[in-house]
């Protein structure tokens, strides 16, 4: 223990002698160790433990609906999510979760926030306890309406109320009903739907105020519910989910009109489907694989700086072996200096961590009014264990092959010079130049990743999803402003006339859900006339509710007969039009014009079959989908889309005008263009590209170093061969060209190894790239061509310095 302490005091004496030195591995190590810790904070906060304060999160799962043969995810009802609670003997608990908006009333003004609809065990079963008041009691979550009582979080008290202490109590108007605030979170709790953070709690017995979409919490087959189940500690995953199976079997037999070939699946946080976890965890994957190329460059680049300070310390070292030192106390010497490098390089690297555990928010669009986004990186004992694992890691990986190189000392041409040339050089030369091959290869395949996910998000954006994407949408909050259906249709019918007659508009229709929206299609299982579903499958189809002039609005092509009309209303027989996807897997054989199909208790007739279209993403594979005409299942909320040569932004004026004539108490939340929320929409791809593009510079930074460091040690140490070619005559360029061949041979060199990894290493990447190989010539090339003008620049200037060497000064050396 002595002998470790009596190094690092004298590995501290030589970094305070070298201090150019030291300050360059200090930067290179810095970078490399931050962004690991970073991405493994952001892996923590938002994947492994995305609930700050929540005990045994490696107990708890999301929970939700499946259906045999459907591909995507569903909810769960509320009577199923009480009947699997009450049926369970492997659960801790379950709780519900379900993410929707509110209008506050302030005084008279209307402001927007985000509220969770929960279980009344909510705060209970999350171990959460508020700091002041109390949390949702059991009987609060039952009942119509029947307990407007709210919790409120941490940054509410804050922003609205100031941190008043006698808050307990008081009420606040949400959704036109007043609520009692009967506790405040704490400061750390934000909800659990990761990547947003609640202003408000309700328990389930409100799930009508808050909620658009017309369910009700006794109707079995509305599967709106978003949940979480913990297990009993010792129970497995496995044990669970067949416990689950079997309780979900149950219900097929006990409830087959709404649960036949429905099933209950527990999946871990991280892969959440219906927060922003699962969407985040390719991103969040790639970035690690990133950083951690990022690491073994700086790495590369410190182990050169080691090998080129050794042969400044040759002579310390053959004094140190001359007086009776051995070779392996010169490597653990050695090795000590490097762990002090990176200790120091820890402790910056995790005030880097910290400094940007909340920076993903910076590289997502604005979001919409009254949400907050948060993607918080958690720093936690987890994190800084990982943390030290990279440290030590690193200093294996940059300080042990130098210290063992450097310890190989010759007592007797100690004090000769090492032999090298510009084209020529030692075996410290050859191990130097293959750490800048590592680096320029490594360097290639992170910025071949680059161009090939900024080609997939280019080539997405700019891909159709069947309508246009120019048509403007907005929305008026009827259902905040306690709008009754009756008013709502009114209002909305007016509005829509009122809209068309405007001398910019081309068209215009209303919808219960734009496409691409946060907000739920509707959906429900389906009867087809002559359709014969197999075994144990419950068909279960999407739609969404329209007006008439959807399709013109949105460009969408009716390829076979007609697109609803203003008669299509309650008083007429219930119609349907089905997209191209549906008609070809319930009616293969013939024209599904004029046949039935059933949902919700009703059969519907078939009058239009519409070209299919992108509904959640431009990825989706086609799926069956079809639409009903809103005047015939009308909701107070509704969005209403307008073709116009108008921005949305003068559109928004204008609409503001038009609504105000009909209720001057209201207005328009937001008018954008359907181009502006499919952005919102994939945000995962433009991080992954941001993140990936921002390491993938700071590592061709590193290998740029790393370059220039080689080459410009060439130069020092074959002074005396470039003063001796200038003395037989070689020109300037011709200098240049000697040096800078040097360089741009390992950079060509260092490009061809890349070229092979990535051919390979790409491949993982498939699943984000949207339409195009992960082998594309074009990010190929674009890498190439960018690592050779970083190559030229950092070779440039050692060259250019070489020209500046006074051949008899030169020749007079050794």
């Amino acid at each position: 223990m002595q002998t470790f302490i009596q190094d690092l005091r004298f590995g501290c004496r030589m970094l305070r002698r070298s201090p150019g030195f030291s300050i360059l591995a200090l930067l290179c190590l810095t970078l490399g160790i931050g962004t690991n810790a970073a991405v493994l904070s952001w892996i923590e906060g938002i994947l492994i433990r995305p609930y700050p304060l929540v005990p045994h999160q490696d107990q708890m799962f999301a929970l939700i609906g499946t259906t045999r043969g459907v591909p995507e995810h569903n909810g769960l009802s509320y009577p199923d999510f009480i009947d699997l609670e009450r049926n369970s003997t492997l659960f801790e608990s379950f709780i519900i979760d379900r993410i929707t908006g509110t209008t506050l009333s302030v005084g008279d003004r209307a402001e927007r926030a985000s509220v969770g609809i929960v279980s009344a065990n909510y705060f209970d079963a999350l171990g959460v306890k508020p700091i002041l008041g109390r949390g949702f009691r059991p009987e609060e979550g039952t009942g119509r309406n029947a307990h407007p009582v709210t919790v409120i979080a941490y940054r509410t008290w804050k922003d609205r109320y100031n941190f008043d202490p006698t808050i307990i109590g008081r009420t606040q108007v949400l959704n036109g009903v007043q609520h009692t605030i009967i506790g405040v979170a704490p400061e750390r709790f934000h909800g659990t739907f990761v990547g947003y953070s609640f202003s408000f709690w309700v328990p389930t017995s409100m799930q009508e105020t808050f909620d658009t979409t017309g369910y009700k919490l006794e109707d079995r087959g509305a599967r709106w519910i978003e949940g979480y189940a913990t297990l009993k500690p010792g129970v497995s995953r496995q044990q669970a989910q067949a416990e689950l199976n079997s309780i979900s079997q149950r219900f097929e037999k006990d409830f087959p009109d709404t649960d036949r070939g429905h099933e209950n699946q527990l999946v871990p946080l991280w892969k959440t489907p219906f927060n922003g976890a699962g969407n985040m965890t390719p991103t969040l994957a790639v970035t690690m694989a990133v950083v951690f190329l990022v690491l073994l460059i700086a790495c590369a680049n410190v182990s050169n700086l080691l090998l080129a300070r050794s042969l400044l310390r040759r002579h310390e070292m053959a004094m140190r072996l001359a007086l009776g030192a051995g070779r392996g106390r010169l490597v653990r010497q050695l090795v000590t200096e490097g762990l002090l490098l990176s200790l120091i390089a820890a402790v910056g690297g995790i005030a880097v961590a910290y400094w940007c555990r909340n920076a993903l928010v910076l590289a997502f669009p604005p979001p919409l009014p009254g949400t907050v986004i948060d993607f918080p990186g958690q720093i936690d004992w987890r994190v800084l264990a990982a943390s030290a694992g990279i440290c030590m890691a690193s200093t294996l990986l940059f300080a042990l092959v130098p210290a063992i190189r450097s310890s190989d000392v010759d007592l007797s041409n100690a004090l000769k010079a090492e032999a090298g040339g510009v084209l020529g050089g030692s075996s410290r030369s050859r191990l130097r130049s293959l750490l800048v091959l590592v680096q320029v290869s490594l360097s290639f395949i992170l910025l071949a990743g680059t161009g090939l996910l900024l080609q997939s998000l280019i080539k997405m954006r700019n891909a159709s999803p069947g309508f246009n994407t120019n048509v403007v949408s907005s929305v008026v909050d009827l259902f905040s402003a306690g709008y009754k259906l009756d008013r709502a249709k009114i209002f909305h019918t007016q509005l829509l006339d009122r809209v068309r007659t405007l001398p910019d508009v081309e068209s215009a229709a209303l919808t219960r859900v734009i496409p691409f929206s946060y907000n739920v299609f509707s959906s429900a299982p389906i009867e087809v006339d002559g359709y014969q579903a197999p075994p144990n499958e419950q068909p279960t189809v999407e739609y969404i509710e329209v007006t008439e002039d959807y399709f013109t609005t949105l460009g969408i092509p009716i390829v076979s007969g007609r697109e609803f009309m203003r008669t299509d209303d309650e008083n007429v027989p219930p119609v349907a039009i089905i997209n191209e996807t549906m008609a070809a897997k319930y009616w293969p054989e013939k024209n599904p014009v004029g046949q039935r199909l059933k949902a919700k208790d009703r059969w519907l007739q078939i009058v239009g079959i519409a070209k299919h279209s992108n509904y959640h993403s431009k990825t989706e594979t086609p799926i069956p989908f079809f639409y009903v005409p809103l005047r015939q299942n009308f909701r107070v909320q509704n969005s209403l889309l307008i073709r116009t040569r108008e921005t949305p932004g003068a559109m928004m004026t204008t609409l503001a005008r038009e609504v105000h004539a009909l209720d001057p108490n209201l207005a328009p939340l937001i008018t954008e263009r359907l181009q502006d929320q499919i952005d919102l929409i994939s945000y995962s791809q433009r991080l992954a590209v941001t993140l990936v593009a921002l390491f993938g510079g700071m590592a061709l930074f590193l290998a740029a170093i790393g370059l220039y460091a080689v080459v410009s040690y060439t130069v020092s140490q074959g002074t005396r061969e470039l003063g001796l070619r200038m003395a037989l005559g070689a020109g300037t360029k011709d200098l240049m060209r000697l040096v800078m061949s040097r360089g741009l041979l390992l950079t060509a060199s260092g490009v061809a190894i890349g070229v092979l990894a990535a051919f390979m290493l790409t491949r993982l990447m498939s699943n984000m790239l949207y339409k195009i190989s992960p082998h594309d010539p074009l990010a190929f090339g674009s890498a190439i061509a960018v690592i050779t003008i970083a190559s030229l620049a950092a070779c440039f200037f050692p060259a250019w310095r070489a020209t500046r060497i006074d051949p008899i000064q030169a020749l007079r050396k050794q």
